[in-house]
């Protein structure tokens, strides 16, 4: 079991739609209505525009190491092998975490969403059901996994497209009633509401919705070219990304007003007034809501997916580097990680018990888990500069390498720069009542970060590793198929 090694059998259109997947969800389909009512629709889209732009030399910075060094659990590796074992450590940690929790919220919101329809049903019945399908897909093989992701996320990528076309010809008259136009735009203090310290709550906002998108790094390891496939798929999925979701919030500014109350639902149980249902109420199609329903369910159960599948690839590269017990780093016949499978089931199904029984430790496990993200970006920012200034000073030459990323060193230093920017306007306001409590529940993930940090360098003694001593050896993947 411990010989065989992971399936390399993903396709370049499973990757391109594993990363939509990731990132297209409740987010644009019902928080992307609040971004627009706190700062208003030029606020929105300069910070849906700016987090775009930052995500888009991430992955290009991602591509350019998942090319070189094609590895499950990319992020530890690369923060380990460029940085210093330590931060590679903190880092793999700190990504299974947040998966982990974030796989409970996603069953727990499957139960909000069912609760639509069947509103008598006790909701803890759908979050077991959904986990039990997720859990299946997960455990047949990589193959199922990627299938399964291509098929929903296709669904929300056909619906958003739908939905810009209704939108568009609603705005010029064509659909439900007179035009529109832009007059939304310049309605009372729009086009940019509440200042600067509104314009970064709102980039919050904006990074969160673009979370997932980094999965591409996770799947490299069991791509089956990943040389071609990753570079492919980053620039699909960038300007596709960038394009649904800049059109849809000019859609929905155009549309509804910043000051509706209408915008102000931000999770999947506002369905009814999610600004997509909304709109296509506008023109005039009466099951709207229900329609809009299905697709979030579709959304949430993809994005619990993808969860489940990012957090074990996690669980079993650090197994795989000492990092994690061993017996996670184990594989079933199928090259699935079984063990680690379990143990991020059991996580999530722990923390989902706790969400029903002991809700103090549900909002601190939620809490902990909230600027994760962004962390795991600030690593691959960190990770990506190092990489290519050790090349540099180790005088390979950048032909060598299969992927390019784009005007460097402006791409990693610009992303890690909005990165520490998102992460200090997280929660502005508490600094400014000193709201101690607030503080320590916004920024909980730092500390925890750092705990893991300081834990394995004082353990190990580790340093951060001299460019010159980088080991920049490739990564063949024909070595590492079965």
């Amino acid at each position: 079991m411990e010989g065989k090694k992971v399936s390399r059998t993903l396709k370049t259109r499973h990757l391109s739609m594993i990363a939509l997947g990731g990132s297209i969800g409740t987010g644009l389909f019902v928080a992307s209505g609040s971004a627009i009512s706190t700062s208003g629709p030029g606020g929105a889209l300069a910070a849906y525009i700016g987090i775009g732009i930052m995500v888009y030399f991430l992955m290009t910075s991602l591509g350019e190491m998942a090319t070189y060094l094609p590895v499950t659990g990319s992020f530890a590796t690369y923060s380990s092998r460029f940085v210093d074992p330590a931060f590679g450590f903190a880092m793999g940690w700190n990504y299974w975490f947040n998966w982990a929790i974030t796989l409970a919220v996603d069953i727990s919101t499957v139960a909000l969403v069912m609760k639509f329809w069947l509103p008598n049903v006790p909701t803890w019945i759908f979050s077991m059901i959904a986990l039990i399908i997720i859990f299946a897909i997960n455990a047949f093989s990589v193959l199922s996994f990627g299938e399964a992701e291509y098929w929903m996320s296709l669904i929300k990528v056909a619906t958003v497209i739908i939905f810009l076309v209704i939108g568009f010809l609603t705005i010029l008259g064509i659909m439900g009633g007179k035009a529109v136009g832009l007059e939304n735009f310049v309605y009372h203090k729009a086009p940019f509401v509440g200042g600067i310290p509104t314009l970064l709550s709102v980039f919050v906002v904006a990074g969160f919705s673009f979370q997932g998108t980094e999965l591409i790094g996770i799947t490299a390891g069991e791509s089956a070219t990943p040389e071609k496939s990753i570079p492919k798929a980053i620039k699909q999925v960038f300007w596709r990304i960038l394009l649904f979701y800049i059109l849809s919030i000019f859609v929905i500014a155009c549309l509804i007003p910043y000051t509706s109350s209408n915008l102000l639902g931000s999770s999947a149980s506002d369905i009814a007034i999610s600004p997509f249902t909304l709109v296509f109420k506008r023109a005039g199609l009466a099951s709207a809501a229900s329609v809009m329903n299905a697709v979030i369910l579709t959304s949430v159960i993809s994005a619990a997916n993808s969860g489940m599948y990012a957090s074990t690839r996690m669980l079993f590269s650090m197994a795989g580097h000492g990092n994690a017990p061993h017996f996670f780093s184990r594989l079933n016949t199928r090259g699935v990680p079984f063990y680690a499978l379990l143990g991020t089931t059991a996580v999530g199904l722990l923390t989902f018990f706790s969400s029903i029984y002991g809700t103090r430790i549900y909002s601190f496990l939620l809490s902990a888990s909230g600027l994760t993200g962004f962390i795991a970006w600030l690593g691959i920012a960190v990770s990506h500069y190092r990489f290519r200034r050790a090349f540099k000073i180790q005088g390979k030459s950048l032909k060598e390498l299969k992927y390019h990323a784009k005007l460097f060193p402006f791409g990693p230093l610009f992303s890690f720069a909005v990165c520490v920017l998102v992460i200090i306007g997280q929660d502005l306001k508490s600094f400014a009542k000193w709201d101690w409590q607030a503080i320590s529940v916004s920024y909980m993930s730092i500390p925890l970060f750092l705990i893991l940090f300081l834990y394995f360098k004082i353990k190990h003694h580790t340093k951060l590793i001299p460019l010159a001593q980088i080991d920049l050896t490739p990564h063949d993947v024909k070595e590492t198929d079965d």
